[in-house]
């Protein structure tokens, strides 16, 4: 089983390591077209995964501040703010409410919940089927942590169209990552994470 303990820290955790995910996604898309569109629907799942940051009057600037933050100020994109770096780098973190109703699926965790949402409630399009595909995949990695001997591919599509009523389908000929391609890339990743904290331990010792 993989750790949070295990994993590279989140710059913000307020929109969880999925969300982290797409943005990483994002940097990769080769138009800068493309890579606004894929930036602005970020945004939006953003907003549906911690909506109480509606509350304030300029929450869409603080989203996109927090998403360049979150890419390293290395998404270049057509943003429609100027991004504040210094001020979003000196944030304090704000109060975390309880969270409220009940987890359908507690081993998917209620901001992935809150993210198939955010995707179904999107229109029809080249960056939600994309959106879908990578949940589909997110879904996989945590139920491989809740359960490792035993995990359905087709079940994995059941439960993705039963939490978004029935939106949010796979599109025809979409192959999952085998189970041992996912542990894999898990335990490639906690590898590297070990290695960088003991580098970074060895490096504090010699100053």
């Amino acid at each position: 089983m993989e750790y949070n303990t295990q994993r590279e820290q989140l710059k913000i955790s307020d929109y969880g390591r999925h969300v982290a995910k797409m943005v990483e996604y994002c940097k990769t898309i080769p138009d800068r077209s493309e890579r606004t569109a894929m930036a602005n629907t970020i945004v939006e799942v953003m907003a549906h995964v911690n909506p109480k940051i509606k509350e304030r009057t300029d929450y869409k600037h603080i989203l996109w501040d927090h998403m360049m933050m979150m890419a390293g100020y290395e998404l270049d994109v057509d943003c429609p703010y100027e991004i504040r770096r210094e001020e979003v780098e000196n944030m304090h973190p704000g109060h975390i409410g309880y969270a409220e109703g009940t987890i359908r699926y507690r081993h998917y965790g209620r901001a992935l919940e809150n993210m198939i949402k955010a995707v179904a409630a999107m229109p029809e399009s080249e960056e939600r089927t994309v959106l879908t595909g990578q949940i589909a995949h997110a879904m996989k990695r945590q139920y491989l942590q809740w359960n490792r001997n035993t995990v359905d591919d087709a079940l994995i599509a059941e439960q993705l169209a039963e939490l978004s009523d029935g939106r949010l389908t796979l599109p025809e000929g979409f192959t999952f990552q085998t189970s041992q391609e996912l542990l894999n890339a898990m335990e490639a990743a906690a590898a590297k994470k070990e290695a960088n904290e003991a580098k970074r331990k060895k490096k504090k010792k010699k100053k």
